[in-house]
């Protein structure tokens, strides 16, 4: 019960007032439209729950890969559903179990001052084997999609695969997944959108990649410049 306790407190210690009312707001806008709309239950809470997940996870807090470990499951049910099989591989065979890797890996490398993840920044190299990481295996994973009938294979493909690699450099607490995740939401909103115009009702799920796109945004900043604070904070101390 203690443990539980302080894991709360530690996850409610730290935010800003602008986090605390960006959260708040966007929890709350995608909820209400989502109602408006008449969205699905299962469809809001994935939404809702995904906007928690990214603003939590933009403020370095533990609870993302709660609030990530709903969303998860509940989208790729969403995506099947929605004939989109590179989204829904994609969380259910590795964004799920990825949450409790994170969830591991976060805990041992969180600064006892601010009870946030610690933040840093890739070398050159490593970001130029990103790159090209995720163009040739977009290329290669589109080809298997266009033969499983894709409602979007290439686009699918590049969702996935940067989402793959930006998990992993996330979990890396490297600053530049919130590049990989700007273009992946740019693509998402573009996928999801052409999926409502078709006639579908999954109306929260591209307002939640919308604001999932705004937070990225918000968070590449602050990740930018936290990341640089630290390295130039390790450099003095040297």
């Amino acid at each position: 019960m203690k443990t539980i306790q302080k894991f709360i407190r530690n996850e409610i210690e730290g935010w800003k007032k602008w986090e605390l009312f960006w959260l708040i707001l966007a929890c709350a806008v995608i909820m209400g439209l989502s109602i408006y709309w008449g969205d699905s239950i299962m469809g809001i809470v994935s939404a809702v729950t995904g906007v928690a997940c990214v603003v939590c996870t933009g403020k370095g807090k533990l609870s993302a890969y709660i609030f990530g470990l709903i969303n998860t499951v509940l989208y790729a049910i969403i995506s099947y559903q929605a004939a989109l099989y590179g989204e829904t591989m994609l969380n259910a065979l590795y964004y799920v179990p990825m949450q409790f890797v994170g969830f591991y890996v976060w805990k041992k490398h969180m600064n006892q001052e601010t009870q946030e993840v610690e933040k840093r920044h890739m070398n050159w190299m490593s970001k130029l084997i990103l790159v090209l990481s995720i163009l040739v295996c977009t290329y290669l994973y589109g080809l298997i999609l266009v033969r499983l009938g894709d409602a979007m294979p290439f686009v699918d493909a590049f969702t996935t695969v940067s989402s793959v690699i930006a998990m992993i450099v996330s979990i890396r607490m490297f600053a530049e997944q919130w590049w990989i995740w700007v273009a992946v939401d740019i693509f998402s909103v573009y996928m999801w959108w052409c999926n409502f115009a078709s006639g579908s009702d999954n109306i929260a799920t591209l307002l939640m990649w919308v604001i999932y796109l705004g937070n990225a945004v918000i968070m590449l900043v602050k990740w930018e410049k936290e990341a640089a604070k630290s390295t130039d904070t390790n450099r003095k101390g040297v």
